[in-house]
């Protein structure tokens, strides 16, 4: 293909021999000089494809210099450039010519828009990987320094990125030229030089030598540290991670530590919470006796902070901070030094702060055994069980489960689901709404046993609720119940007290039996819904409620696929029929409805059904999108409709032929 191009001196002259077969390629190659930006993006999505026509010699040396002249498009069309050109090695020639792509990228790492920096550096990093260690300091090594020294930020910011795919492989006097540009860039005048560079710092010393990161890089990071910007800072302590994972304890000591205490104490929240959202992977990296002497006393620091969002963040770390101190005298450190302070985030002001404290507290128990427990947490899960904040209470009931590993189901149902019982019957119905909610959860969480035993009834009597959101709430709820412990057991358990509601003399109770068939009968099958729910529906078609009547058609239009032919043919029609007469309009009108459904039902089970049985609509055939086409006709439907090809749209033809085939017509 790549000989087959024509000759010219761009690459718009490809198909210029008049070759049709690269009249595609030539039409998209025009299309990356068109003044609409969607061909232009089009044409760059498909950069692939014209270098594969041009070949590896004209990409190098037509199409790539061309790209590299029309850098300053739209950003959309450069973020499309830098992404293709990531991908491009092996249609330039191989990794040996991989610096070809240099040029295009590092103009496209200049240009003001991050998005697109930030995928020509993506791009760049994996082009590096490619190129042989002469090919690397002979061409992406003074690409890096270029960028590193240019006039504006934009390119010192993408260098900052480079450093550590480079310098693995360069020599030792390379090596020292990467560290001296990377130093000055921390040190730079603009404040977004800076954060680039904070932000690469521990990506960066993780690929130096240890003396290196002693003598230069923590320098660097207490420098950072103490920046003027708290943007700067925050991100060091991103950095602290990593550079605490390659030092010795007492380098860690006398290096690191001194800077991670004063960020703990930042007069800036954002440093603040960067410490308490970054206080696992810190404590990981200073090992366990630093952490007790050090990161605990600034733990309770964080979970006491001025500022919510701070302690919302330490409060999210309660768990993995408990869990990672060491086994032996774990337990004497959670009760005296982190507890009180979880117990005074209970009852915060915030909602966020108690949200985040109620998503980990439940784990506490299986670090603390069940005497503590018991005596200690049980109070704190009951408090946020009866918490104002809806969210509150659902990460409690969410994680019920950790809790009933340690103290047992008995324990569990005599201590929490007094409370739940309290809140499912509380005068406010969005308290009785959320609690609903939360039920399939719970069952799911206590077993199909215990919920029989203790909340059955409570579910029950949801439907009968005098507001009609519980009710609701309630049928919704019975259907997931059914779809978590099975059809047996709904046939055994719930159907039954469902049906027995059809003979309540309130009309609305009477209503809610019909809603609760609707719901359940696709959980729970054919078989139950023709031999129990069904009759009943049926039964109540003759009731004096015409509110009642109607919702008995539209819940036969609601199981009617569900059940078999004769049921719909022998029971179902001659009911609705029977409505489709009645005197009150909304009865008829859903009664019609129904008629219309089953009929349709009907015929797909190629059952016959007269012309009389289904409504008809004036001026339309209503067998016209029953019956087959005959030949050549067009039902206006298929892709010859749907699809209006330009033959200058570039894209339509290349995805068509490459995606669609066309089978040849039949007679």
């Amino acid at each position: 293909m790549a000989g087959a191009a024509g000759p010219g001196s761009g690459p718009g002259a490809a198909g210029g021999d008049g070759d049709d077969s690269l009249y595609p390629i030539a039409v998209l190659i025009d299309e990356l000089r068109n003044e609409d930006v969607q061909l232009r993006l089009n044409s760059i999505k498909k950069l692939s494809t014209i270098a594969l026509a041009l070949g590896v010699e004209r990409t190098r040396t037509e199409l790539l210099p061309f790209l590299t002249d029309t850098i300053y498009d739209e950003d959309e069309v450069l973020l499309a450039l830098a992404e293709q050109l990531g991908n491009f090695t092996g249609l330039v020639g191989g990794p040996d010519f991989a610096h070809c792509l240099l040029p295009p990228l590092e103009s496209l790492a200049t240009v003001e828009e991050t998005v697109v920096r930030d995928k020509a550096v993506e791009s760049l990093r994996q082009i590096s990987q490619e190129h042989t260690p002469v090919a690397l300091e002979a061409h992406f090594v003074p690409l890096v320094k270029r960028l590193a020294s240019g006039d504006w930020f934009t390119s010192r910011t993408s260098a900052c990125g480079l450093f550590s795919v480079c310098y693995p492989r360069a020599s030792n006097a390379v090596k020292a030229e990467i560290r001296q540009h990377f130093r000055s860039l921390c040190s730079d005048d603009t404040p977004m030089v800076r954060r680039a560079a904070a932000s690469k710092l521990g990506e960066f010393a993780k690929v130096l030598e240890l003396d290196s990161v002693k003598t230069e890089i923590v320098p660097l990071f207490t420098n950072l540290a103490s920046d003027e910007q708290d943007s700067v800072r925050l991100l060091a302590v991103e950095a602290c991670v990593s550079i605490a994972q390659l030092l010795s304890q007492e380098d860690l000591e006398a290096l690191v530590m001194p800077t991670l205490r004063q960020a703990a104490e930042d007069k800036s929240w954002r440093v603040r919470y960067m410490v308490a959202d970054k206080f696992s992977e810190l404590q990981k990296a200073v090992g366990p006796k630093i952490a007790l002497s050090d990161l605990i006393p600034a733990f309770q620091s964080l979970l006491r902070d001025c500022e919510a969002e701070v302690r919302a963040a330490a409060a999210h770390k309660v768990r993995e901070l408990c869990e990672n101190l060491p086994a032996e005298g774990r337990e004497t450190v959670i009760m005296n030094q982190i507890l009180p302070y979880i117990k005074e985030l209970v009852s915060d002001t915030n909602q966020h702060v108690k949200s985040a404290l109620a998503s980990v507290i439940m784990g506490l128990s299986t670090v603390l055994g069940k005497e503590n427990t018991i005596e200690h947490l049980l109070p704190l899960f009951l408090a946020q069980l009866k918490d104002e904040c809806p969210e509150v209470r659902l990460n409690i009931i969410s994680n019920l489960d950790c809790v009933n590993e340690v103290i047992g189901i008995r324990q569990l149902s005599q201590s929490l689901l007094p409370a739940i019982v309290e809140l499912a019957e509380d005068a406010k119905w969005r308290v009785r709404l959320a609690i609903i909610e939360y039920m399939p959860l719970l069952a799911g969480q206590l077993g199909v046993e215990f919920f029989d035993e203790k909340l059955n009834s409570l579910c029950m009597a949801w439907l009968v609720d005098h507001v009609y959101a519980i009710r609701e709430a309630a049928t919704n709820n019975l259907m997931k119940l059914v779809q978590k412990f099975g059809t047996e057991w709904a046939q055994n358990t719930i159907v039954p007290k469902v049906l027995v509601m059809a003979n309540d003399p309130n009309y609305l109770h009477r209503m809610t039996t019909l809603f609760c068939i609707n719901a359940l009968s696709e959980a729970c099958g054919k078989e139950i819904t023709t031999k129990q729910m069904l009759p009943i529906v049926l039964k109540m078609a003759g009731d004096q409620v015409a509110n009642v009547r109607f919702n008995v058609a539209k819940s036969l239009q609601k199981i009617g696929p569900i059940l078999d032919t004769n049921a719909l043919q022998g029971e179902v029609k001659p009911v609705l029929q029977k409505l489709g007469q009645d005197e009150d309009m909304d009865v008829k009108y859903f009664a019609q409805e129904a008629i219309s459904v089953v009929a349709q039902r009907l015929r797909k089970l190629d059952f016959p059904v007269k012309d009389s049985e289904e409504p008809s609509i004036p001026g339309v055939d209503k067998n016209l999108f029953l019956r087959p086409r005959g030949p050549g006709e067009d039902t206006g439907k298929g892709p010859a409709c749907q699809l209006h090809i330009n033959t200058r749209d570039t894209l339509a033809q290349l995805e068509i032929a490459e995606a669609m085939h066309f089978p040849q017509s039949r007679e």
